[in-house]
């Protein structure tokens, strides 16, 4: 089984790339004891999956995937945006950061946001580069609601009017932007060996 390390050490993150390619040995940084940092201080989610992506593969010398992902609010010109997790800085909390939000659309009609991620693939060996992104549209809602989950999931709402926050787990799940993206990356993975066979 082909080993992959994926750069977090987020269980949730693991798991659920671990169940879409099941075809893969899923290592995390600490199972290699591996404690690198990489700033995410490019211009797109894009450039910044890519980035640590590189980093970690150059590194350890097996292939790596890597994430980035952010809340893209309409009326606000895509803010936060891949500032998402930093945009009050590095010591504010997530409580800080979705009351800032909520009060920047406190008067907007226009609640329309969408949640990112990308997912790279990097290859150091065979210099293979795969990008996969994927998207959940929903809204801002005008209050926090909703105790299942973390981030911006209390304030982002769906099209069933539920907050992610207000869902279970395995509903919420099924329709993440990281799971469209590690779909999308598995059908990357899959023509990308079938070249090879044939090649």
């Amino acid at each position: 089984m082909k080993k992959i390390v994926m750069a977090t050490n987020n269980k949730g993150k693991l798991k659920e790339v671990r169940e879409i390619l099941n075809e893969y040995e899923i290592l995390s940084l600490s199972d290699l004891n591996c404690k690198i940092e990489v700033e995410e201080n490019k211009a797109t989610f894009e450039e910044n999956s890519l980035e640590k992506a590189r980093k970690v593969a150059n590194l350890l010398k097996i292939p790596c995937i890597a994430d980035d992902s952010g809340l893209c609010i309409e009326i606000l010109g895509g803010f936060p945006g891949i500032e998402t997790a930093r945009f009050l800085g590095k010591k504010a909390t997530q409580e800080e950061r979705n009351t800032y939000l909520l009060e920047a659309l406190k008067e907007k009609e226009n609640r329309k946001a969408t949640v990112v991620t990308v997912i790279s693939y990097v290859d150091e060996e065979t210099k293979e580069e795969l990008v996969a992104r994927g998207e959940l549209q929903g809204r801002i809602a005008k209050e926090k609601r909703g105790k299942n989950g973390f981030g911006f999931d209390e304030i982002f709402e769906i099209e069933s009017g539920k907050t992610l926050a207000e869902l279970e787990s395995k509903e919420k799940n099924k329709i993440s932007s990281r799971k469209k993206a590690i779909e999308k990356l598995k059908i990357l993975l899959e023509n990308k060996k079938e070249k090879n066979c044939k090649s």
